[in-house]
């Protein structure tokens, strides 16, 4: 079992967080939601130096969609998949509603998902796919954005020094035309951890038959959630088919080798994810035209 902390420190200002990571970043962790920390914790049986509880700190829990939109690192699971301000992020409100069960997204953060980079968290793949841009904050270096394919490094590690906060989260603007979906399958579908997450963000040409723009990410099958360029770059203008779908599915497994683990086997991953890029790929067309399946 974990024990407790030689300090507990509760700020209410992102300044006192900044001030205190300045000083001692390298022994603090930083604690919000708790639900990934807490059980690591317990689960390893190590003692925390220093525990730094940002919850409250105000402003960091906002959606703002001015131009720009921006999620606020203390922002909630639950709140990300009740905002309408988020319609047009319906991969990233699915995947929220699909982090653990209803006491976890109430508490969880968006922040603590993407600091945490678990190969199989939820929210990792929409955001991918909306090319999100992490914002982090020190007192001795200001302020820094980075795309979050460039902060995830591995599995449980990013580009967070010591001394930042991760403060919020920003999202490219989707196509007008665009539409997308995250796709998970577990056990208990919610309260289970993926065996496979797949997010798509899909623009169909003006024809309804070619695909102008395709932007896929994947979890839960590798060592870190990834983006599959690869297979963006085989289906991109393409004409929609069966053949097409096929060979992306193949692209796909070259490029991900999936993984054994406790949840799934390597062959049953390598089963079920081409099924899941194509039924990622039927929801968001079907969202543009409710009777389109141009490859029946």
């Amino acid at each position: 079992m974990s024990q407790m902390p030689k300090q507990f420190i509760s700020v209410s200002s992102q300044e006192e967080a900044l001030a205190q990571l300045d000083a001692h970043g390298e022994e603090l962790q930083i604690l919000a939601g708790g639900t990934d920390l807490m059980v690591q914790l317990q689960q390893s049986g190590q003692r925390a130096q220093r525990l730094l509880h940002i919850e409250n700190i105000p402003g960091l829990r906002n959606i703002t969609c001015n131009g720009v939109t921006g999620i606020g690192a203390l922002c909630t699971h639950r709140q990300i998949a009740e905002s309408t301000s988020l319609d047009n992020y319906r991969s990233l409100r699915q995947a929220a509603a699909q982090v653990g069960g209803w006491q976890t997204q109430m508490v969880g953060t968006i922040g603590g998902n993407v600091v945490n980079a678990s190969p199989a968290a939820d929210t990792l793949p929409p955001l991918l796919i909306h090319n999100a841009r992490v914002t982090l904050v020190s007192q001795s270096g200001g302020s820094r954005a980075v795309e979050l394919g460039r902060f995830l490094l591995g599995r449980r590690q990013t580009d967070r020094r010591h001394d930042e906060l991760v403060s919020g989260i920003t999202l490219a603007r989707r196509p007008e035309r665009g539409r997308d979906c995250y796709i998970k399958v577990g056990r208990r579908s919610a309260t289970e951890v993926a065996i496979v997450g797949l997010a798509a963000c899909v623009t169909p040409g003006r024809d309804g038959r070619t695909l102008e723009d395709v932007r896929l990410a994947i979890c839960s099958v590798c060592p870190m959630p990834k983006r599959l360029y690869e297979v963006e770059h085989l289906m991109q203008g393409e004409e929609i088919s069966e053949a097409l779908l096929e060979e992306a599915g193949e692209i796909m497994l070259k490029h991900i080798d999936p993984i054994d683990d406790v949840r799934a086997s390597k062959r049953y991953r390598s089963m079920v994810a081409p099924r899941v890029l194509k039924h990622a790929i039927a929801c968001c067309i079907e969202n543009v035209s409710g009777d389109l399946r141009p490859w029946n």
